[in-house]
């Protein structure tokens, strides 16, 4: 009979304990967002195709046969390197030619100079007449332009013969090759085009707003699509002034830097940092507000412009508090706070409906 008045005094003792535990409410924990400045930037991205700055294109200057053509696209080619040649048969023979009227002509002009000289000292002996001697003089002088022509026509074969060949006009890489082995070309024709391996650039084109925020000299980040590590600098180097296209105005940006895995025709994309207008006030989350189906709007305020209320952490007391802020209108999932809060505040950012004013708290994301 003495055990159940000693239990029944432990389960009372229990139950005081338990509402003692019960009577402290939990400590919440909060999650916050913080009040940060604005950014007054923004970064644009623009895809588009690296190319070179200037690209060669080579020709012929003469019309001929081809020989084999062992040019790959890519390949790299050294300044003063032969890369295409005619078959020089006929120009050799034609230069053959031109050397055998230089022989022929010199022997004529030195026969015609002595004949006039012989006929010049008959001719002071009086033993011919004056027109014999004019005539052995004009004979002479005939053979003197007749020699001249046969080396221009040698000169000129020398020269159609240096023609033959298509040399590199600078250290380079292929990016295109017309020539086909053993066809005959036409003067002019394009046969290959190089470009310089270390002068790149991109162009794209962009709508009127981000066009009146460029200038030249603007800077750019360059980034390779296949190889994403690879960033390079580069500034807007030309801005065209008329679209070319309804409302899409032309950007040419210069990289300023090179390396050695870059290529004509690669993918790429190009980053600028453009200007935003001067930021008006604070973005919060629409979770921050108290009664989001209850913002406070004074007479005559535009839509999505008034008052909300929001539950503000305070570091010195471990609470929240609630505090009335004025919105500038909505943005998407967020708010725009233009007065009332503070760069370095936190406001509560989700269960703000299990809050209440004063309520101490746990913070989770910082202190």
């Amino acid at each position: 009979m003495r055990i159940l008045p000693i239990l029944l005094g432990l389960l009372a003792l229990t139950a005081c304990k338990e509402e003692e535990l019960t009577s402290e409410a939990p400590i919440r924990g909060l999650k916050t967002h913080l009040i940060e400045e604005a950014k007054d930037s923004t970064l644009r991205r623009f895809p588009a195709v690296l190319e070179p700055t200037s690209l060669n294109t080579l020709s012929f200057e003469v019309a001929g046969k081809l020989e084999a053509v062992e040019l790959e696209v890519g390949q790299r080619v050294q300044a003063g390197e032969t890369l295409l040649s005619l078959d020089t048969t006929s120009f050799q023979l034609e230069l053959e030619n031109a050397e055998a009227g230089i022989v022929a002509a010199q022997a004529a002009r030195d026969n015609a100079a002595d004949d006039f000289a012989r006929q010049q000292e008959l001719f002071e002996r009086g033993t011919i007449t004056k027109v014999a001697r004019d005539s052995a003089e004009a004979e002479a002088i005939a053979t003197d332009a007749r020699l001249e022509q046969a080396i221009k026509a040698r000169d000129s074969a020398l020269e159609t013969l240096s023609k033959t060949t298509i040399a590199s006009p600078i250290d380079g890489v292929i990016n295109a090759v017309d020539a086909i082995s053993f066809s005959t070309v036409s003067p002019g024709a394009p046969m290959v085009s190089l470009y310089a391996p270390d002068a790149f650039e991109i162009s794209f084109s962009v709508n009127f707003e981000t066009a009146s925020q460029l200038v030249v000299g603007t800077p750019a980040t360059i980034r390779l699509a296949d190889l994403p590590d690879v960033s390079l600098r580069a500034v807007v180097s030309e801005l065209g002034a008329r679209a070319d296209a309804v409302s899409s105005f032309p950007v040419v940006l210069s990289l300023q830097e090179t390396d050695p895995v870059l290529k004509a025709g690669m993918a790429v994309e190009a980053s600028i940092e453009l200007p935003l207008p001067v930021p008006q006030g604070f973005t919060i989350p629409l979770s921050a507000i108290l009664k989001k189906g209850e913002i406070k709007l004074p007479p005559g305020a535009p839509r999505g412009q008034g008052k909300v209320s929001v539950y503000v952490y305070d570091a010195d007391t471990e609470t929240v508090r609630v505090r009335e802020v004025s919105i500038g209108g909505v943005r998407e999932n967020a708010i725009l706070v233009v007065d009332g809060l503070s760069i370095g505040e936190r406001v509560a950012s989700a269960g703000v409906s299990f809050l209440s004013d004063g309520m101490r708290v746990n913070l989770l994301d910082g202190k």
